[in-house]
């Protein structure tokens, strides 16, 4: 795409005091990851790509999946799934759902955030997609398409299983996938609740959230712990402070105590030693462009989502950003269109581009418009 720079229109300079080194962090499990979940950067890693069985942390990714079919309208909260037998038949940690009971969406996500429950993650896995198997392949589906390219799921639960693997990178990346989603954090940080089972509704199962981050970490707001004798102690724990919003992913830890104390190490030291610097909001106009022989005469563009950048405390960062745009726009333009970017630099290197889009449709123009506007201009001498 042919483009000429528009403007540089912002600095920002900060100082502040030295950086701790990645070398004095020493974290005490097989694999460990600490990802900036604004923009996707790798803070600290630890044999992140080591394939590694995930337990429970693999219902990240059934949730995802639960929560984009919300979004996209293929689902309700309050649709009613009727339970199989297969998912019934789960073992391991459950709520005991008996074969043909119904239960709502919303109560089955509810269900694997709070207990990690492995029948409502198979019977939610059938909501969406029919089968058992079908869900399995969306879910390795949607893995590739975020780039886990060291994952392989056989299951929507995370039991045990031969060739059911990910690793810490991967599991960061679903992690991100699903926080973008705010409505699943109420679930996510819910410590206690009751859920009514059996096709009666006449069996109370008390759930209490395994993740005790959510009652001793502030700020947390998810995820989800797993745990096998496979997998030793795992889990993926997002926390936020202000702008600052952390995921921390914590695979074989040798205990329960051993994984939420690394998880802390990790988010403490991302809190301790960065900022994260917001650059603008999705639909903020950043510029506004001519168009040849339109129903409108200019057209603003304007970001495509929220952007931050993440930056180093201690660090003498002069942020810059450069606005560049197509040369002769002409129509037709449909809304959303990248008609330019926005790029960002720290100390004069690009550390993201942004894409800009068309606020609005616009159409050709029509001869009487362009006639008046011809008129217009030998009036004016425009």
């Amino acid at each position: 795409m042919k483009k000429k720079a528009v403007s540089i229109f912002l600095a920002i300079i900060m100082v502040l005091s030295p950086v701790v080194s990645f070398a004095e962090l020493d974290v005490t499990c097989k694999s460990a990851l600490l990802m900036d979940f604004n923009t996707g950067n790798v803070i600290f890693a630890q044999n992140e790509h080591e394939k590694l069985p995930p337990a429970s942390v693999t219902k990240i990714m059934t949730l995802l999946l639960a929560m984009e079919a919300i979004d996209s309208g293929k689902l309700k909260m309050d649709d009613k799934i009727v339970v199989s037998q297969y998912a019934s038949s789960m073992g391991g940690t459950q709520v005991y759902l008996e074969q043909g009971e119904v239960q709502i969406v919303e109560d089955l996500i509810r269900a694997v955030s709070i207990r990690s429950a492995n029948d409502a993650a198979v019977a939610l896995g059938e909501g969406i997609s029919g089968t058992n198997e079908g869900f399995i392949n969306l879910m390795n589906e949607r893995a590739k398409s975020i780039g886990m390219n060291n994952t392989n799921f056989v299951n929507s639960s995370g039991l045990p299983v031969e060739n059911h693997y990910t690793t810490a990178y991967d599991v960061a990346l679903m992690s991100r996938e699903l926080m973008k989603h705010s409505s699943i954090e109420k679930h996510l940080t819910t410590y206690m609740e009751d859920i009514l089972v059996g096709k009666g509704k006449d069996d109370t199962q008390v759930m209490v959230n395994t993740n005790k981050l959510i009652r001793d970490y502030e700020g947390t707001t998810g995820i989800k712990t797993g745990s096998t004798n496979e997998a030793k102690y795992c889990v993926s724990a997002s926390a936020k402070r202000g702008d600052l919003h952390l995921i921390a992913v914590i695979l074989g830890a040798e205990t329960s105590a051993v994984r939420f104390n690394e998880a802390i190490k990790l988010l403490d030291y991302g809190f301790a030693n960065y900022d994260s610097i917001p650059i603008g909001k999705k639909g903020e106009i950043i510029a506004k462009v001519p168009i040849e022989k339109a129903d409108m005469m200019s057209l603003e563009l304007i970001l495509e989502r929220d952007y931050f950048a993440l930056v180093p405390k201690g660090n003498s960062g002069n942020i810059t950003k450069e606005v560049s745009c197509e040369e002769d726009i002409k129509s037709p333009i449909k809304q959303g269109d990248v008609l330019g970017s926005l790029t960002v630099l720290l100390d004069n290197k690009v550390i993201k581009k942004v894409n800009l889009v068309a606020k609005s449709d616009v159409e050709n123009a029509d001869l009487f418009l362009l006639l008046k506007r011809t008129f217009e201009s030998f009036i004016t001498g425009s």
